[in-house]
């Protein structure tokens, strides 16, 4: 039998809601859920999010006890959680709630981000640093207090330095190029500022982290419509509406480039990287670096349709972006393989179908 129960917090601001699936035995103490005792548990923080939602499915199939928690449920699908809270991870209380104590792992996923329309602009910088920030400062303080046995935090690629990003060819993007810092984005800087915040509780406190940079990962079942989608699903979006001989537009000139990471093999990094040793903070993309020009070249050609390009001016990042896969491949002896056109074939069928529905 499927149980819900409310929780408002004293202030009246803030209701938490569980949902545990059926068949689970948990224990309700007080206004906590906790985790039914088992020897694996995970807490996934952002898991009503794309790669949080994914993410949780993959760590079910390991057969760990899974809480989720978001502000929203999954966009698509049900969540495959054991226990899943809507909740405010800004709000310290929340936090401390929804967090249990010796955790197996904790993966903080959760932030204000989205695509180039929403991170470039400047309209968005005050809320996503505050947003990430706080949640960050919140998670960290709380995994100590909990005793969390190994906590994965989500940084990303737009934290390294605009100045070697600025040839489209030959960007730098290896761990150790971070600095001097000079992201080009105000989600970059606040990137960079939490993977200090982890790393300064792992010296202080011997908190157990781990810190992969995310670079541009896409797949099925992300947000592809309402102006946080990222590129790869923007521009499927884009040309599975668009009729055959007509266009596309594209923000900039095109010629900038980036490498794009399935969720597949994302979270095969993840989980690779929770059961090492090794704590980062490492590249977690693909180095098959594209030009946007060509990457819509190649959706295109997927779709079967002659539809041509049009360039238009728009936000676009930094003129080069591709990971380095060394260090990642020398301290876990994995790298990612998936080529670029098997995962965008996936995830056009995916959006076209999610188009067809919708009309």
């Amino acid at each position: 039998m499927k149980r819900e129960f409310k929780y408002k917090s004293p202030d009246g601001g803030i209701t938490v809601m569980r949902t545990s699936n059926q068949g689970l035995k948990t224990e309700v103490v007080g206004n906590q859920t906790l985790a039914p005792r088992t020897n694996k548990t995970a807490i996934v923080l952002g898991a009503g999010g794309f790669i949080g939602s994914h993410l949780v499915k993959r760590l079910k199939s390991e057969g760990y006890w899974v809480r989720g928690v978001d502000l929203k449920y999954p966009d698509f699908g049900q969540t495959a959680a054991d226990d899943f809270i809507i909740g405010d991870l800004r709000d310290q209380r929340i936090v401390s709630d929804v967090i249990f104590e010796n955790p197996t792992e904790i993966y903080q996923l959760a932030a204000d981000m989205g695509g180039a329309g929403y991170i470039f602009t400047g309209e968005n910088d005050a809320n996503v640093m505050h947003n990430s920030a706080t949640i960050n400062l919140n998670v960290v303080l709380e995994s100590v207090k909990k005793s969390a046995g190994k906590v994965f935090y989500s940084s990303s690629a737009c934290m390294y330095p605009e100045h070697n990003q600025l040839d489209p060819d030959n960007p730098k993007c290896y761990e150790d190029s971070a600095y001097p810092a000079n992201p080009d984005s105000e989600y970059g800087w606040e990137k960079l500022f939490s993977e200090r915040l982890y790393f300064s509780f792992f010296r202080n406190y011997g908190l157990n982290v781990r810190v992969a940079r995310f670079h541009n990962i896409f797949g099925m079942e992300g947000t592809w419509r309402g102006g946080k989608e990222k590129a790869p699903a923007a521009l499927c979006r884009k040309v599975a509406e668009t009729s055959d001989g007509g266009y596309i537009e594209v923000w900039g000139d095109g010629k900038q480039t980036r490498s794009f990471l399935y969720i597949d093999e994302c979270l095969e990094g993840i989980r690779r990287l929770m059961d090492s040793n090794f704590m980062g903070p490492v590249n977690l993309g693909s180095e098959e670096m594209i030009s946007i020009n060509d990457f819509a070249k190649l959706i295109i050609s997927i779709s079967g349709k002659n539809i041509n390009i049009r360039n238009i001016p728009g936000p676009q990042g930094v003129r080069g972006r591709n990971s380095d896969n060394s260090l990642i491949q020398k301290e876990i002896g994995w790298a990612p393989n998936w080529p670029l056109q098997k995962g965008i074939e996936l995830t056009y069928k995916w959006i076209h179908h999610q188009l067809e529905v919708s009309q």
